[in-house]
């Protein structure tokens, strides 16, 4: 599959005042209702925020009108203070927890067993932040260190014992959805948006409680909006949901931004999630839309309406 080819310093800049003037002017007050960083973002402590943000980034699969109310009633039933709830949970587990919950592939010994593992990491480490920052540390000389930490980080909390000893019966299947292995060829796009979350801001999208990362090390999370808007501004010409393509995205955003390059994901995310950029092209929302110069599927569709037969 080729790679997309670099632009030109000249296209480069186009497009990156094209898109930073669109992510500026790009309304994302109306669009957090419909977003999962909404709900750690009532929390005000930086323990409560990454913890409520892990629950919150876990089970953001499938469609948000149909997780986000599961993930209410499990924040409801943590309490006033998620990191609270976890750490005591992981010392002493309550076999009634999360009863209520039911989303797709989890079950609610899943949801059990992410809590005790956070509630261990939280209590052997001070905070899930703090971890994460050590393990990127430590994987500076590594070639890609953002994945090596991210790997190591999610394989502690699927190991943690307390969270272990909690599926014994149900195996690991639901919980490694829960935490997907960074190692592996998918582009982990709740890890990525759970590290965009803690790590960016705090503006008025991110909470920015993260301090030993470098914006500039983020990947972009991958999903099928953020994937097609990309092909269609020359940010990649590949179609696979892979790692690989998230970092070639990623790649070609850090020239426009190399200290920020995933500040535009939620602008384009929502573009594509709000219908005003839909999957088959629409005249009308295209001409209306602020990217349409920098768009490969508008010309490439006015080129073959205009060739003669």
């Amino acid at each position: 599959m080729k790679r997309a080819k670099p632009k030109s310093k000249a296209g480069s800049r186009s497009l990156g005042l094209l898109l930073d003037r669109f992510e500026r002017a790009f309304d994302k007050g109306a669009r957090l209702g419909f977003d999962p960083v909404e709900l750690p973002r009532r929390f005000s402590d930086p323990a409560d925020q990454e913890v409520a943000g892990l629950f919150a980034a876990a089970l953001a699969y499938g469609r948000a009108d149909l997780f986000k109310p599961q993930l209410e009633r499990v924040l409801a039933e943590m309490g006033p203070s998620p990191a609270r709830f976890c750490e005591s949970f992981a010392r002493s587990p309550r076999p009634s927890t999360f009863a209520g919950f039911r989303y797709r592939f989890n079950l609610p010994v899943d949801l059990r067993a992410l809590a005790a593992a956070a509630g261990h990491l939280r209590l052997a480490h001070g905070a899930l932040g703090d971890r994460f920052a050590a393990l990127f540390r430590e994987a500076s000389g590594d070639a890609q260190p953002l994945r090596c930490a991210l790997g190591r980080f999610a394989r502690e909390l699927r190991d943690a014992p307390p969270a272990r000893a909690l599926l014994h019966e149900r195996g690991l299947r639901g919980f490694a959805h829960l935490l997907p292995d960074p190692e592996l060829s998918g582009a982990c796009k709740r890890w990525n948006l759970y590290l965009r979350w803690m790590v960016r801001g705090p503006d008025e999208v991110d909470l920015g409680t993260w301090k030993g990362v470098p914006r500039s090390a983020l990947i972009v999370p991958l999903d099928t909006h953020v994937a097609r808007i990309a092909r269609y501004l020359g940010l990649t010409d590949r179609d696979d949901m892979t790692w690989r393509t998230a970092e070639e995205i990623t790649a070609n955003l850090r020239l426009l931004d190399p200290e920020d390059p995933v500040r535009f994901d939620f602008a384009l995310c929502h573009l594509g999630m709000s219908g005003a950029c839909p999957p088959e092209r629409d005249p009308g929302r295209c001409e209306a839309c602020s990217l349409r110069d920098s768009c490969r599927e508008r010309w490439s569709t006015s080129t073959a309406r205009a060739s003669p037969s």
